[in-house]
């Protein structure tokens, strides 16, 4: 495989392991020193932020994990330019403590180094969760 191929294939592994609520596997597909920035007012939703390194990228996908699944997660469109890939998908996020899901879109915008993700920034509509777990 290319570069271009092994990077989506990671995405696509982060992504198995997201949606299957597996955050150990999850952190494996971040570099040691990889960040992880949720974009959002931490207002709206207090995980908003960034976060950096794997023992604070596992309390952060764990709490993540723990409050929102991620359900039939459909990719729309994936474009790599360099050691860079964005991925617009669709997903079901289900609000594991009140039961409650939206659909909901989201962006994602990947930094690779050394074959691992180094940055993941996501752009997810964060008053549509906020006011799904009010």
């Amino acid at each position: 495989m290319g570069q271009r191929e092994d990077m989506l294939a990671s995405i696509r592994a982060a992504y198995a392991a997201r949606d299957g609520g597996d955050a150990e596997s999850l952190v494996t597909a971040f570099h040691p020193e990889g960040a992880f920035t949720l974009m959002g007012n931490k207002n709206a939703l207090e995980l908003a932020g960034s976060m950096q390194g794997h023992p604070t990228l596992r309390e952060a996908f764990g709490q993540l994990i723990a409050g929102f699944g991620f359900e039939g997660r459909e990719i729309l469109a994936e474009l790599v330019d360099g050691d860079r890939v964005a991925v617009h998908s669709r997903v079901v996020v289900r609000h594991h403590p009140t039961g409650k899901t939206v659909s909901t879109e989201i962006l994602d915008l990947f930094r690779f180094q050394d074959g691992k993700i180094a940055e993941l920034i996501e752009f997810a509509d964060t008053a549509q969760i906020k006011a799904m777990i009010s």
